[in-house]
This record gives structure tokens, sequence and C-alpha cells, in this order.
């Protein structure tokens, strides 16, 4: 489910919500460490609560799409690399994108409510934690049915939420927030009385 076969031109056709969201960040990236306009792109998008109190209210989403160095972007896309196309193909291109952004916006805003004036935070792994948590949603309706999906999501969402609270310089409530959200927007999309309906549209 989670092996990638596919060559890029495919991935691209198949998947063009991950390959649009990966390329975005990749090339916000390369904006960043730009000579004299990098510095303005990232402070600019920055997730700074101080500023978000001000009224500087893109903050909520800008985050989203900047990353502090490259092993921060390189560790967020492979997973989204690795774990979007399945939900993307399971959900559809806009539920796959609800599941995304409300997942990133409202671990930004939690932060924001959380966390004091002083912070700042980037990173889309708010946003990907959301695909963790839409995946424990599909694994609890399907858990007797898809035990070979319980038995790798699991584990994963187990580990990253060990590592949040491991590594450094980690934003645990947008971790933490994007699982929950994930997993409760999942709850509806995945819901066996929608599923019936969305094959009977599709036939």
């Amino acid at each position: 489910m989670f092996t990638r076969r596919e060559n890029l031109k495919q991935y691209m056709q198949f998947y063009p919500v991950v390959s649009t969201l990966i390329a975005l960040n990749i090339m916000i990236y390369v904006l960043t460490i730009l000579p004299i306009i990098g510095d303005f792109v990232f402070y600019f998008g920055l997730g700074s609560n101080a500023l978000i109190s001000e009224g500087e209210w893109w903050r909520f989403v800008t985050p989203m799409f900047l990353h502090g160095g490259l092993l921060h972007l390189l560790f967020n896309m492979f997973s989204l690399y690795l774990f979007g196309p399945e939900l993307e193909k399971l959900a559809g291109k806009v539920r796959f994108l609800t599941i995304y952004f409300m997942a990133g916006l409202f671990g930004t805003m939690v932060t924001f409510l959380l966390q004091d004036l002083a912070y700042n935070h980037v990173g889309a792994s708010g946003a990907i934690y959301g695909i963790f948590g839409a995946f424990a949603a599909l694994v609890y309706y399907a858990r007797n049915t898809m035990p070979q999906l319980k038995g790798i999501i699991v584990p994963i969402i187990v580990i990253s939420v060990i590592m949040t609270f491991l590594q450094p310089n980690i934003n645990i409530t947008a971790h933490l927030t994007g699982l929950v959200v994930g997993f409760l927007i999942g709850l509806s999309y995945f819901h066996p009385k929608r599923i019936i309906s969305w094959k009977m549209r599709k036939k």
C-alpha cells in the first residue's frame, strides 16, 4: 500500500494533489535560500504568535509551506510522498485537501492559543500528521476487515508520536492537533454509510 513503484510521470498523473503540494513546498524552500529575497520570504510566512496577535492572520496558513532546513523539508516531503498518495486515492482530491489543510490550519491555531507570544514555528508536519490521523480513522472502521492496514498504520503513528516528544525543536502542539483533526475528519469521511454513498455515485 505504501510502496511507491510509479515513475515520476505516473506519480504526478495518479496523485496530482500530493505532487502539487510537494512541488510547492520545494519551490518555496528554494525561494527561502536565495540571496536577498530568501529571508523576506521566510519571515513573511513564519508562524509567529506575536505577529498573528497583531493581525497578520495569513500566518495561520503560511507556516505549512516553510521549513527550517533541508533535512526538515526532506523528512516532511518524503512522508507526504509515501503516505499521501493512498489517502488521495481513497478519499479523493477535495477530501484529501480538506484533511491536509484543516489539520495544518488547526495545528497553527492551537499553537497560537496554547503557546506564548514569543513562539515561532514552521513546517508541514501538522498537516502530515493529519494524514496519519485520517488513516487511523480508516483503521478504526476497517480494523476487522483490513488487519494489514492496522499492522502498518498503528506502529507508524505510535513511533511518530514518541519521536515528537524525543526530538528537539518540534512543535508538539501542531503534531498532536493535526493527528486529532485528521482522525475526526476521517471518522466522517470514512464512515461506512458514506463509503457506500461514494460507491453508488460512481456506478
